[in-house]
């Protein structure tokens, strides 16, 4: 059986006709087409049904493309392997983050002293991007998938925190209860100017008095430790300071809810080296963005 023939044929397949395959695989429609049927003569039997509306897979090519697919795909994957270990990892990796997640901060910087001919495209921003329409090879997600498109690499979940210096709760006391906060003064984070807070504090829900509203959650850490406001945190930002007594944590009995971390990247095939190498990575580090994020 000629391999080359079958590989033609596996990509008349995905792409649907003769015409779309001639054209992703650069050659002359006459030749594709020519080739196929040399196959099918050595096969004795007849691959695809063509029509103008393109190929369509008689019951003879399904079971070849059921099994030479995957093999031709294994191949391939093969194949990309040993080019990107011929180029020894080197690349551009593009990545989206939300901003002031400062423990991956850390992680790029030792996936970098890792491997430091990766050249890192980093986007940061608070907005869902489209991974493919921006160029993302992989972004870092803080709550709810909801692009079904995309594969999502699952990692941690966690709670924001509910804060105040300790300046300001000797000043104005500490509160036993949700409601309490109404009497406070308070900074939330707002992806909106005009968007109203609320804080789900243990299925108890509040809209507190916001003296302060930003999608900056560095300023409304700066603002809780100049003992300023009341407001809620990442935990990466709140377990430092607590640690170090200069915050201290409110209504704990009162949780707010939980988030999810995950690694959001487009369903390729045949995802280069560069970035099953960063998903790895990111999955070893783990422990550390853990301990980041733990009070």
């Amino acid at each position: 059986m000629d391999l080359n023939a079958v590989r033609m044929f596996v990509a008349v397949v995905q792409a649907g006709s003769l015409s779309a395959a001639a054209t992703r695989l650069a050659m002359p429609l006459p030749t594709l087409s020519r080739r196929i049927r040399d196959l099918e003569r050595q096969l004795k039997v007849q691959l695809l049904e063509r029509s103008v509306r393109g190929a369509r897979l008689t019951d003879a090519g399904a079971r070849l493309y059921e099994h030479a697919g995957r093999g031709i795909e294994t191949l391939l994957e093969a194949e990309q392997v040993v080019v990107n270990d011929q180029a020894h990892l080197k690349g551009r990796l593009r990545l989206s983050l939300p901003p002031t997640f400062e423990p991956w901060w850390e992680l790029l910087a030792a996936f970098q002293r890792r491997y430091p001919d990766i050249e890192i495209y980093l986007y940061t921003t608070e907005r869902r991007v489209d991974l493919v329409e921006d160029g993302i090879d992989v972004a870092l997600r803080v709550g709810a998938i909801v692009h079904e498109a995309m594969v999502a690499r699952h990692l941690l979940s966690s709670r924001n925190i509910l804060v105040a210096s300790p300046q300001l709760v000797k000043r104005l006391g500490v509160p036993g209860h949700p409601d309490a906060l109404h009497d406070l003064p308070c900074a939330t984070w707002a992806s909106r100017i005009d968007e109203q807070a609320r804080w789900d504090l243990g299925g108890h829900v509040v809209e507190p008095r916001a003296v302060l509203a930003t999608n900056d959650y560095e300023h409304l850490c700066r603002r809780a430790l100049r003992g300023d406001v009341v407001t809620e945190l990442p935990p990466f930002l709140a377990a430092a300071p607590i640690r170090e007594k200069r915050l201290v944590r409110l209504l704990p009995q009162h949780p707010l809810p939980e988030w999810s971390l995950n690694l959001l990247y487009p369903p390729h095939r045949h995802q280069s080296t560069i970035v099953r190498t960063y998903l790895d990575f990111c999955q070893s580090f783990l422990p550390k963005i853990v301990q980041a994020c733990t009070v």
